[in-house]
């Protein structure tokens, strides 16, 4: 039962290395060298090749490499193909240390100041507790629900959304359309952490931010299609929205004379607030082909008519 890699051939390299020494039954092959094609049952990949079903034709699992899924077109993977998105703990640190960091940026007032060391200007600007800034959450999946955990130590007011109703310790957790208005008013820092469905896409919009109290920040971790762009550009010159950290955009890169790049309210990585780690990733994907094996549910097994 062959494992092709189809991703960046780097860390294809190292996904050889591992496999080799942890688990040295199950022959991996490094896209484009599949082998024989009938013998391939398991698929990691950032995306499928095209005519999946002819160019492997006895495929049971595809791993994504990455957190999402969004970047696969399930409409060219066939029903019997079971589609697993990565849960690795690499993923969740590099969350945590980005979002953390892009909070305590708004929090302590980075933005300003660095507006003043370009005009030579040293002022004090007040500082406030953490507890009176209100964080909001959208998507309280692994990622969100791991980021609120962080920020609670903090002592920041944290709340979070999401379609479906969670509960989690000293979070104030809103759920479904009905509570988003007053999920976005009571938040001063919203961080987007959404799966990109056709149900998120532009969710981030021109009436989401102006539900926001005027002053508010985003940070964007999530996917780049869920924010209007433009939307956001409008509100920064209106002042309603004070400061946004964007690791993600659409397109990505963004033109060269997109204005986010020179803004001097927004701040732009190019989406690397989190990653895989191979060596975390390959253990991951090794118990996923031993849960399939046993006919045990796989984790992060994706629900289709959810998209994620």
């Amino acid at each position: 039962m062959t494992l092709l890699y189809k991703a960046d051939p780097e860390r294809g390299k190292q996904w050889a290395q591992l496999f080799a020494h942890k688990a040295p039954a199950i022959p991996l092959r490094l896209w484009p060298d599949i082998g024989d094609p009938a013998a391939v049952r398991y698929l990691a990949a950032w995306q499928p090749p095209e005519d999946l079903a002819r160019t492997l034709p006895n495929l049971e699992v595809i791993f994504s490499v990455g957190a999402g899924i969004d970047q696969f077109d399930l409409s060219g993977v066939p029903e019997h193909i079971a589609v697993v998105r990565m849960i690795e703990p690499g993923i969740v640190e590099g969350m945590l240390e980005y979002v953390t960091q892009a909070v305590l940026t708004i929090h302590r007032d980075l933005f300003d100041y660095a507006l003043q060391q370009q005009q030579r200007v040293w002022r004090e600007l007040p500082v406030r507790s953490a507890a009176s800034r209100r964080v909001g959450v959208l998507g309280l999946g692994m990622l969100g629900s791991a980021v609120l955990e962080r920020l609670r130590l903090f002592g920041f007011a944290c709340a979070g959304w999401s379609r479906s109703a969670h509960t989690l310790p000293g979070v104030e957790c809103y759920a479904g359309a009905a509570s988003l208005d007053a999920f976005l008013a009571r938040t001063d820092m919203l961080i987007c952490l959404l799966p990109l469905t056709s149900a998120t896409r532009g969710f981030i919009d021109a009436a989401c931010l102006a539900k926001l109290p005027r002053g508010a920040s985003l940070i964007n971790v999530g996917r780049g299609s869920q924010l209007d762009q433009q939307a956001l550009l409008d509100a920064l010159e209106r002042g309603h929205i004070a400061n946004a950290i964007l690791d993600v955009t659409d397109p990505e890169p963004l033109p060269p004379a997109h204005p986010f790049w020179t803004h001097p309210r927004v701040r732009l990585t190019p989406h690397i607030a989190s990653a895989t780690r191979p060596e975390t990733a390959v253990d991951v994907v090794l118990d996923n082909i031993r849960r399939h094996r046993d006919g045990l549910p796989m984790l992060g097994q994706i629900d289709r008519a959810r998209g994620y």
